[in-house]
């Protein structure tokens, strides 16, 4: 049996990666393709934890031209990441995965609230825990979530999912010369500004010493390949450790 390299990961999904070719919602094709992506590395031992975003469904983190102020725009956005949370869990337990769904904000009656010694014994246990709510405050971003999360349940790197296969110097969906960075430090992500994370999660990430990888979650068996070792998108990590 291939031997991973990670024993426990936290896997960061946008909310977007959802929406597949659609302009809003949830594409149920994506959810499925993310489930078995999932299920190989489950396969292999590897423990899951999940953080994803809602902006497939509301961007309460951006500036609000509806009207809406920033906190109640914030918590509109935790909710729809429990939306999103909810849809993947259906998916992965339709591929017959165990999982669990856990809150920052109480609503016991569809998922049960964030407790950390509780989320760790899942995934000492084989279920894949889903973290919904973001922190559960306003003014925090999903990728801020995720760094935490993956702090507290002792994760041994954050795996960010995007639409792209790493760090570039700028937007490769806009400029066709942009160059890709296989490996980067915290402090040249911040110094060079390169998005990669916001500024919140990159510095905790920093101070943890936990490395990011950042990948294409569309390419099939990518997700597998970075669990086994091999050299799949950019690192963000300290040099010295």
């Amino acid at each position: 049996m291939e031997k991973p390299l990670y024993k426990r990961i936290l896997l960061k999904l946008s909310g977007e990666a959802l929406m597949g070719s659609r302009d809003y919602g949830i594409d149920s094709q994506v959810l499925s393709v993310f489930a078995e992506e999932i299920r190989s590395i489950r396969e292999l031992g590897v423990e899951v934890g999940i953080v994803i975003g809602g902006g497939n469904i509301y961007r309460g983190v951006d500036q609000s031209t509806d009207g809406i102020d920033k906190v109640t725009g914030d918590h509109m956005g935790m909710l729809a990441t429990v939306i999103n949370a909810l849809a993947l869990q259906n998916a992965l337990e339709k591929h017959n995965l165990f999982t669990r769904c856990q809150t920052a904000i109480n609503m016991e009656r569809i998922a049960e609230p964030f407790i950390r010694r509780r989320a760790i014994r899942h995934l000492e246990k084989g279920r894949i825990v889903i973290f919904a709510a973001g922190t559960g405050n306003p003014y925090f971003t999903t990728d801020t979530a995720a760094a935490l999360r993956a702090v507290e349940i002792e994760a041994d790197v954050i795996l960010k999912g995007t639409r792209v296969d790493g760090i570039y110097d700028s937007d490769p969906e806009k400029n066709a010369d942009a160059i890709r960075i296989p490996e980067i430090s915290y402090l040249d992500v911040l110094k060079k500004d390169l998005r990669v994370m916001d500024l919140t999660a990159i510095t905790l990430c920093k101070e943890n010493k936990l490395p990011i990888i950042i990948f294409n979650m569309n390419t099939p068996g990518n997700l597998r390949r970075i669990v086994l070792g091999e050299a799949v998108g950019s690192k963000v990590y300290s040099p010295s450790s």
